[in-house]
């Protein structure tokens, strides 16, 4: 079969939900037996988000072959459980490099560079590659941004071409907001003509309406968005909000979206998309009725999207677990030793959060210091794995000025050091240590455990680690690397074998977490939580 293209624009305002419902569409083909994969376009003229702090851009997520990406490619892979990688990122900066890089080398044999013919061309060589690449039934791109924006031109204009090219083989899902008016008591639908008009009068019709909405939008004013916008009525799906996002694929085949992508696109298909093991993970989560509360120890607590996989990771991990999680966010940048006690007592479970800087990490060392000494189920991510080490050679160790390189240059127990490989860096962008890398484990460790093996491959994104001069005095006084690369022999994995659960990883197993396939040790973490409450209620009752 040849590939199919779906586009997925968006209107009105931003923070729709494309993603998710991108996600959505591509759950449902996936569960229909069809090979799927999904791309976002970003209209910013970054290379990647990989430069971008959470305040701009919010998290950044990172694909196996090391590339920096949309926290939307998070999205995809915890829906679809498909491994994305550089390909399914690409931005207006890459696009632009991709072309400069063309005209420097001569490809153009002298002709005047434009963005009609030459970006637009780009951009559609982008959408075709990827649907070359992995002989997909459907390629799905996502258009960031908004219908009317000045940077999300050039690729709008590409899906405008691609579907004079494609003709039946390609779709376009736009997806607007319909706004209720408080003071009227009514939803208005006027927006979302405007929306659709635009993207006309850019040559794009759409096929099909996707209208987000909090309120239940009636027949009669689905019917009128129809007319006006020269779809199809039953091509008009509503988006009401739903009580998690993992509900929104099993909304929208309610409303035969599925169904009518695959008639648009004259696709063959029969029966109903498998979806026993979603609706499986959906029954635990609305059947939870106890509750585990994790504390994340982070600097940008006050951001939604800025430790988006983590509470992805935990979601999952606690819904099958028979447990709903209350993630309780604590600014590590106001935590102290005056303070700690009232911030985390009464948390099942503390995770230290990743991050870049010195700003936060010192009420990081306290909130650590504090669940070592009261043997609180701890899970230390990157910079909180670093953050253990250091913490632990400050009050263990007796190390006081023990820090990081990145933190202190000059500190004397630099007991986290840049890389080797990372000393002669001068960019900043992409030039981590990125993407998927093996690691070994110890047998007989509890992270061995939680994982049920001792090779494992885990995604990652630094530039230090872990000192190896120091290893042999944190190994005696009880601190073990219990997982490291085979080749580097990097540390990758410390824990504390005489708790609870107190383990670090350099790694980002968040990343690896999905709706079908939770990670192991979000399982194995959030399971020391439960024995943890259940321990500490027992206690309550002994004592009264």
């Amino acid at each position: 079969m040849e590939t199919r293209y779906i586009f997925v624009t968006g209107g009105v305002v931003s923070s729709l939900g494309k993603g998710i419902i991108s996600s959505s569409i591509a759950r449902l083909l996936l569960s229909r037996g069809f090979n799927v994969t999904i791309q976002k376009f970003d209209p910013y003229i970054n290379i990647d988000p990989g430069t971008l702090n959470p305040y701009e851009h919010g998290e950044c997520y990172v694909t196996v072959d090391g590339h920096e990406a949309d926290l939307d490619l998070g999205h995809y892979e915890r829906f679809t459980n498909i491994k994305t990688t550089r390909a399914n990122n690409i931005t207006t900066g890459r696009v632009y490099q991709s072309v400069i890089d063309k005209e420097r080398r001569g490809d153009y044999l002298g002709k005047t560079v434009q963005i009609i013919p030459h970006i637009t061309d780009e951009i559609k060589r982008c959408v075709k590659l990827l649907g070359s690449k992995g002989d997909y039934d459907f390629v799905i791109t996502e258009i960031g941004g908004t219908v009317g924006d000045i940077e999300s031109l050039p690729f709008l204009e590409a899906v405008r071409q691609l579907k004079w090219e494609l003709g039946s083989k390609c779709v376009c899902v736009h997806l607007t907001y319909v706004p209720y008016i408080k003071a009227a008591k009514e939803l208005k639908t006027k927006p979302t003509q405007h929306s659709v008009k635009q993207l006309q009068q850019m040559g794009i019709q759409p096929e099909i309406l996707v209208l987000r909405t909090e309120h239940d939008i009636p027949v009669a004013m689905r019917r009128k968005v129809a007319q006006f916008c020269n779809v199809s009525p039953d091509a008009v799906i509503q988006s009401i909000d739903a009580p998690t996002i993992y509900e929104v694929p099993l909304m929208m085949h309610e409303q035969h979206l599925d169904e009518i992508i695959l008639e648009k696109t004259g696709t063959p298909y029969k029966g109903e998309p498998d979806l026993t093991a979603w609706n499986n993970f959906l029954d635990k989560l609305n059947n939870a009725q106890q509750e585990v509360r994790i504390g994340l120890v982070g600097k940008y607590v006050s951001l939604q999207d800025a430790y988006k996989s983590i509470d992805e990771a935990l979601f999952q991990a606690a819904t099958y677990n028979d447990h709903k999680v209350k993630i309780d966010y604590i600014n590590s940048e106001y935590l102290t030793d005056a303070n700690v006690e009232e911030q985390l007592a009464g948390k099942d479970g503390i995770i230290v959060a990743p991050g870049f800087g010195q700003r936060g990490t010192e009420g990081k060392y306290v909130a650590l210091k504090w669940c070592r000494e009261h043997d609180v189920p701890t899970f230390g991510i990157c910079l909180g794995m670093q953050c253990m080490v250091i913490e632990f050679a400050r009050n263990v160790l007796g190390m006081s000025d023990a820090n990081s390189v990145e933190l202190d240059p000059n500190t004397k127990h630099n007991v986290i050091d840049l890389m080797e490989e990372q000393k002669s860096v001068t960019n900043m962008g992409g030039t981590m240590r990125l993407g998927a890398y093996a690691c070994r484990l110890q047998d007989g460790t509890k992270v061995a455990k939680a994982y049920g093996r001792l090779d494992i491959e885990e995604r990652h994104r630094h530039r230090f680690e872990f000192n190896e001069e120091f290893r042999q005095q944190f190994e005696q006084a009880g601190m073990r690397c219990v997982g490291e690369n085979p080749e580097t022999h990097l540390v990758e994995v410390v824990e504390l074998p005489n708790m609870r659960w107190y383990i670090g990883t350099q790694y980002h197993p968040e990343y690896s977490s999905t709706v079908l396939s939770p990670h192991p040790l979000f399982m194995d973490f959030i399971r020391a939580a439960i024995a943890y409450k259940i321990h500490n209620a027992q206690c309550t009752i002994h004592n009264a």
